[in-house]
């Protein structure tokens, strides 16, 4: 098991285990230019009340990240300056995000409050994912941009279940 994980820190590989991607292998790729909305990546929530919840309720699983947590995968889908409205959906500067209904409820049925919106502040993400049932900025608003590890790029990967 060391050896594994000796390696996978060394070559940069991490295995997604969550059904916000695709399931597999997985390499974090050093960034050659800041990240824009579009990209995929490897992101470490930071430390506090988001990472704190997240944990508690099993929505982010324990890993290496500064906040206990392991990185998140996610894709970026506003930066700073981005008007970011949260709704029955989310929309960026006036524009439908798709894939992005919200849910009042968890999968177990906890209540789910969603971000009030607003502007993404400079040095921010506004992250999402594609999975209805994923804890990303629609409910935690943006996190800071230095907890990028890199672009996300899928090695071996499988559907995952429940996907859009």
């Amino acid at each position: 098991m060391t050896t594994f994980v000796g390696v996978g820190i060394s070559t940069r590989l991490r295995v997604n285990l969550t059904p916000s991607e695709p399931l597999g292998l997985w390499q974090v790729v050093t960034p050659d230019r800041p990240a824009v909305a579009g990209d995929l990546v490897f992101i470490c929530p930071p430390p506090g009340v988001l990472s704190d919840f997240g944990l508690a309720r099993g929505y982010f699983l324990r890993g290496p990240c500064p906040s206990g947590a392991a990185p998140l995968i996610k894709t970026v889908a506003a930066t700073a300056g981005a008007n970011i409205a949260v709704g029955a959906n989310v929309r960026i500067d006036g524009v439908p995000l798709p894939h992005s209904w919200l849910s009042s409820r968890d999968g177990q049925g906890r209540a789910l409050a969603p971000w009030a919106g607003g502007v993404v502040p400079p040095g921010q993400f506004f992250l999402h994912s594609q999975f209805r049932g994923s804890y990303d900025s629609r409910y935690f608003g943006p996190v800071p941009d230095t907890g990028l590890l890199g672009f996300a790029r899928p090695l071996l990967t499988f559907a995952s279940i429940g996907t859009l």
